[in-house]
């Protein structure tokens, strides 16, 4: 057979390229000819030529974002989640020999992911998560080079302008989020709302939950109004007249009085909670967090620990830095680095030659903050891989919170470590590292039994 194929996860980073080499594998190994593009944090890369497709006996979608598919009308495509196609990258390909045909009404054949439940939700909000993540990135390492250069007030021009550059980048995630979960739903139409009630769900103090309704009220609104039937000399009117100001009317009164007044309200209540919180119950919060940033590895429950973490941020007064997003980020390096030390240095017997590999990329991504690295691990191997990082993230968590560790920034891993006033007791922040990484390192060698490839 011959296939094109295009891959894309919520961050653009490591599932992206991961899939697209896992089909590229799959499809040697079943002695299929194919191309994948990967649609990444950079953009569409390997782009597929017109010819390309017309020459395709089938298309495969591995993604878990939105993905513009009305250049596969008439083709056969088969769509599923950008982890299928890592963990079961060959019944994959072999699957697309019988995928139905997709037309301009979208249908086509959509796999089920392992739970038997729906993607679409499930896209609508990597895809909002997507486009979010760039700007906290952007936000959070500004300020981070703010402190660097004014230390931990931005004092002086420079500092104060990029502290302000910084500030205005995170203040567009939650129009960000909310603008493309629309999108997601309802195309350009579904733009407009999405960003305006993820504005409002800023203003109301109503963060990460309620962008997120926000951009579904907004899409699913959008999606319903582009259905009425209206005279043709109106319809010209309907994106840029009807849509937009029918769905920003109807939906933000909605939104209001059901969304950002109720979760403004909770999101209160949990930061009152929170900053009364004793020692103990903060120990067990960041222990929770951690365990939550390893369990499924930068999944869906990863995301909502670390967006709880960023959504911290957003009340820190100029100098402060929280408690919960330093939980949140030492406990998600942990993984990769707790792979990286057993695979190339105190377990080399217990991986293949092509884990230990793995193992040595592992490091760069665990010191940046990607929780991704220990995928290749956990794909052959769920159970103890899981476990085992699971245990020590739960651990690094709760000795950062003990240490009264603390962080500006959303992200950056080991790199931001140097930037004064980023973290507070950054010496003891490292230890909680070191502490969970060899915990969980340990914990993986010693459950793994030896495999019969020699070491080189």
């Amino acid at each position: 057979m011959k296939l094109v194929a295009i891959t894309s996860c919520s961050t653009g980073i490591a599932h992206t390229y991961m899939a697209a080499e896992a089909l590229e594998v799959a499809a040697k190994e079943l002695g299929y000819q194919i191309k994948v593009e990967t649609q990444g944090s950079i953009g569409a890369e390997n782009v597929l030529t017109a010819q390309e497709i017309k020459e395709a006996d089938a298309v495969v979608i591995a993604a878990s974002t939105t993905v513009n598919k009305d250049r596969f009308a008439g083709k056969k495509l088969r769509e599923a989640d950008v982890n299928d196609a890592i963990l079961r990258g060959k019944a994959l390909l072999e699957s697309a020999a019988t995928a139905e045909v997709y037309n301009a009404k979208g249908a086509a054949f959509v796999e089920k992911r392992a739970a038997g439940k729906s993607m679409g939700i499930y896209v609508h909000l990597m895809t909002g998560v997507s486009y979010m993540i760039p700007f906290v990135v952007a936000g959070g390492i500004s300020i981070a080079l703010a402190f660097a250069f004014g230390g931990i007030n931005s004092e002086g021009a420079v500092a104060s302008t990029i502290n302000g550059l910084g500030g205005l980048a995170m203040g567009l995630m939650w129009p960000a989020l909310g603008g493309y979960v629309a999108f997601s739903i309802a195309d350009r139409p579904g733009l407009v709302p999405g960003m305006v009630f993820g504005m409002m769900a800023s203003q109301m103090s109503a963060g990460f939950l309620g962008a997120l309704a926000g951009g579904f009220l907004a899409g699913y609104i959008a999606l319903t109004i582009k259905k009425i039937k209206l005279p043709k000399a109106l319809m010209g009117l309907m994106p840029i007249l009807i849509i937009p100001v029918f769905s920003v009317l109807v939906g933000g009164v909605i939104f209001k009085l059901f969304i950002g007044i109720p979760v403004g309200w909770l999101n209160q209540v949990m930061t009152d909670w929170l900053q009364s919180m004793s020692n103990a119950s903060g120990v067990m919060l960041g222990a929770i967090l951690g365990a939550m940033m390893a369990i499924d590895l930068a999944g869906p429950i990863g995301k909502a620990a670390y967006f709880f973490g960023v959504a911290s941020l957003t009340n820190l007064v100029q100098g402060e830095t929280s408690l919960i997003m330093a939980a949140v980020m030492v406990s998600g390096m942990v993984p990769p680095l707790a792979m990286a030390l057993s695979s190339t240095i105190i377990g080399k017997n217990r991986y293949s030659n092509e884990q230990r590999e793995s193992g040595k990329s592992a490091w760069v991504l665990g010191l940046s903050f990607i929780s991704e690295g220990a995928i290749p691990f956990a794909v052959a191997d769920p159970i103890r891989v899981l476990g085992s990082c699971t245990v020590g993230a739960a651990i690094s968590g709760a000795l950062s919170m003990i240490f009264n560790c603390g962080l500006a920034v959303p992200h950056g891993g080991f790199f931001v470590f140097m930037i004064p006033g980023a973290v507070s007791n950054v010496f003891l922040y490292i230890l909680a590292l070191l502490v969970g990484t060899a915990v969980s390192g340990v914990l993986i060698t010693a459950l793994k039994k030896p495999v019969e490839e020699a070491v080189n």
